[in-house]
């Protein structure tokens, strides 16, 4: 070991993983973790702050809906550098600057949060939050690598959604503040923030490492964005965790426009929903560790199109009871749905590697060399669901004042990802070499 570098790393040695590799995987794990949910927390910052800017802001819904938008937007796109940051940089490295950063978009909310300040600042303010969203990407990115093939499934699943519990968590700490000491105060949950950010930087610097072994690699990358099944896992990917981020920026906007409900009100509920999916998201990687990717998947999409059939229901006749069960439903399912296609990565290009007659160690460092690739932009593309999501919303409400147009179109979105489900990964199973018997029923 070379500082903080490790220049050997080969968890799919069982010796080496028992004696060595699973002590080092977990405990940057752990700490990835801890800084991806500063991250997650930043990223869906302005879904807490839009709860607090009353009449006196003059900032209509359209607008409040545009502006978690715009943040929605740049943390999808900064994923894709941030993906390829671990290699160039070393993923201890880069995980402390990334944390860093964070200070950055939550100083300047500080600064500007208050009635007066003009809308195209907290555009640019929103937009700034973005950096927030890039962490996933690099976080995950960098636990892929660490972790056999046979442990992605639980360790990603893990990583993302301690990750994804930044959003219930900041969500939580904005109904502490407009609960305690009111809705004018939004600065009292940046400078909450402030000093975690810190922690979460120093706390990578001591106890993360770099692997060596790990390269961006040009031609993995060149050879992802033309494998088809990056895209369609890609398009599935938007179904789930487009969802997830989605929802959680607007559940809360949605709440005071449609149903009336004040920001305490609002704030009360909005962090039930993300928190279940958040804690969730790891039993959806074991659950496709134990029983396929693809099958958990499937039948994820088919309970998302049920649930969202209920919130259609609940908000034509605006129930407010009924749309919760529903909306907190699509949460959990979107969960288990993300750690289940996250999973489904690595193992199909695994599987590919099989088809191209590879076999053994081979075929398992060319699952994590092209999984690698195509993970950052997978996230990437999957996170611009989240955009299409609130844009559907902005557009719903200046149309006819519910959300119920928008969530007609997400059923029709969730039943177009079960039948792509069902017709490229189980409809027809391909046979494999004999030296591994992996369908893409399995991944």
């Amino acid at each position: 070991m070379r500082g903080r570098w490790i220049e050997r790393w080969d968890p799919e040695d069982e010796t080496f993983w028992r004696e060595e590799g699973e002590r080092v995987a977990r405990r940057n794990l752990y700490f990835s973790v801890f800084s991806e949910h500063i991250g997650f927390s930043v990223w869906t910052l302005w879904s807490v702050m839009v709860l607090f800017m009353g009449p006196e802001y003059g900032i209509d819904p359209a607008g409040k809906f545009f502006l978690i938008a715009v943040a929605t937007l740049v943390g999808a796109v900064i994923r894709i550098p941030y993906t390829f940051a671990v290699a160039r940089f070393g993923g201890r490295n880069w995980t402390v600057f990334s944390a860093l950063l964070l200070l950055l978009p939550t100083g300047a909310a500080f600064a500007v949060m208050e009635p007066g300040t003009s809308y195209t600042t907290f555009l640019l303010v929103a937009a700034l939050t973005g950096v927030g969203g890039g962490n996933f990407a690099s976080s995950m990115t960098n636990i892929n690598a660490f972790f056999p093939l046979h442990r992605k499934g639980w360790a990603l699943g893990l990583n993302a959604g301690g990750g994804n519990i930044g959003v219930p968590v900041v969500q939580l700490v904005g109904l502490l503040v407009i609960g305690v000491a009111g809705a004018a105060h939004p600065r009292i949950v940046l400078g909450v923030y402030i000093p975690l950010i810190v922690v979460a930087a120093v706390c990578a610097a001591l106890y993360m490492d770099n692997l060596a072994p790990v390269k961006n690699d040009t031609g993995a990358v060149k050879e992802a964005v033309r494998a088809p099944h990056t895209w369609i896992l890609a398009f599935l990917y938007i179904g789930c965790f487009g969802s997830f981020i989605g929802y959680s920026f607007a559940f809360g906007l949605v709440l005071q426009t449609q149903f009336g409900r004040t920001p305490l009100q609002a704030a009360s509920l909005t962090f039930l929903g993300p928190l279940l999916g958040s804690l969730i998201r790891p039993f959806g990687g074991s659950l496709a560790d134990r029983h396929g990717g693809a099958r958990i998947t499937l039948t994820t999409f088919a309970g998302m199109a049920a649930a969202t059939g209920v919130v259609v229901y609940a908000s034509v006749t605006e129930s407010l009871p009924v749309f919760l069960v529903g909306f907190t439903a699509l949460f959990v399912l979107s969960g288990i749905g993300n750690g289940s296609t996250f999973k489904m990565i690595p193992a199909v290009f695994t599987r590919k590697a099989y088809g191209l007659g590879l076999a053994n160690e081979e075929a398992d460092a060319y699952g994590r060399r092209l999984s690698g690739a195509a993970m950052g932009l997978i996230g990437a593309v999957g996170a611009i669901g989240g955009l299409g999501i609130n844009l559907a919303f902005r557009q719903s409400f200046q149309a006819g004042g519910t959300g119920t147009a928008a969530f007609v179109a997400f059923l029709a979105y969730y039943a177009a990802c079960l039948a792509v489900t069902w017709a490229v990964y189980l409809r027809r199973p391909a046979e494999v070499p004999a030296q591994r018997q992996l369908s893409y029923s399995e991944v």
